[in-house]
C-alpha cells in the first residue's frame, strides 16, 4: 500500500501545483471569472471582500503549496483538506456550467466541473486516509494512556476489579436474600 502511496499523491496533487502556478503567473484571466464568487463570498466573510486578484493569488499559491506538500507526502492529510476546501469556490467560480448558455460551452463546462468533483473525492480519500495508523482522535483520545504506562494497565484492572466486585456482592445479596 506504500508504494500506491507514493505514486498517487504526486497525481493528485500534480494539477493542483501546475494550476496553482500557472494562475500565480497570471491572475487576470481567472480573477474576471472568480468576481462573481468574490462578490458572495464577500458578503458572508467580510475579510475576504478585497480584489479579486488578490484573492485568486492567495488561493492558486494555497494549492500550489499543499499540492507540494501533498506529493511529497509532508503532512498530506491536512494537505489534501486544505486542496479539498480551495477547490470548492475554485470550481465554482471557474466552471459554473450553469450560467453558460451555449450547449457546447456548457458540455465543456459540465465535464470540468465533475472532473474537480472526482478530484475532490480523490482529495477527501487522501485527507481520510491514516497508512493503517491511529485516527488522530483514537491517539488524542488514548494520549494520557501512552505518556503514562502504569495509568494504561491501571485504569482497565481497576475497572475490572471493580465489576468482579459488583457482581460478588450481586451473587452474595441473592443468596443472602434467598435464604
Amino acid at each position: 500500500m506504500a508504494v500506491i502511496r507514493k505514486l498517487a499523491r504526486p497525481l493528485l496533487a500534480a494539477p493542483f501545483i501546475t494550476g496553482g502556478l500557472r494562475t500565480l503567473r497570471r491572475p487576470e484571466a481567472v480573477a474576471e471569472v472568480a468576481q462573481p464568487v468574490v462578490r458572495v463570498v464577500g458578503k458572508r466573510v467580510p475579510a475576504l471582500a478585497g480584489d479579486p486578484r488578490q484573492l485568486v493569488r492567495v488561493t492558486s499559491s494555497i494549492q500550489a503549496a499543499a499540492g507540494l506538500l501533498l506529493a511529497t507526502g509532508r503532512a498530506p492529510r491536512l494537505a489534501a483538506l486544505t486542496l479539498a476546501a480551495a477547490l470548492v469556490p475554485t470550481s465554482l467560480a471557474v466552471h459554473a456550467f450553469w450560467t453558460v448558455e451555449e450547449p457546447e460551452e456548457r458540455a465543456r463546462q459540465r465535464a470540468h466541473f465533475l472532473t474537480d468533483l472526482s478530484a475532490l473525492g480523490g482529495l477527501l480519500i487522501a485527507a481520510a486516509d491514516t497508512h493503517g495508523k491511529p485516527s488522530l482522535a483514537y491517539r488524542s483520545r488514548h494520549a494520557l494512556d501512552h505518556r503514562h504506562p502504569v495509568k494504561a494497565v491501571r485504569r482497565p484492572a481497576e475497572a475490572a476489579a471493580a465489576s468482579t466486585a459488583n457482581r460478588a456482592k450481586a451473587v452474595a445479596a441473592s443468596l443472602t436474600g434467598s435464604r
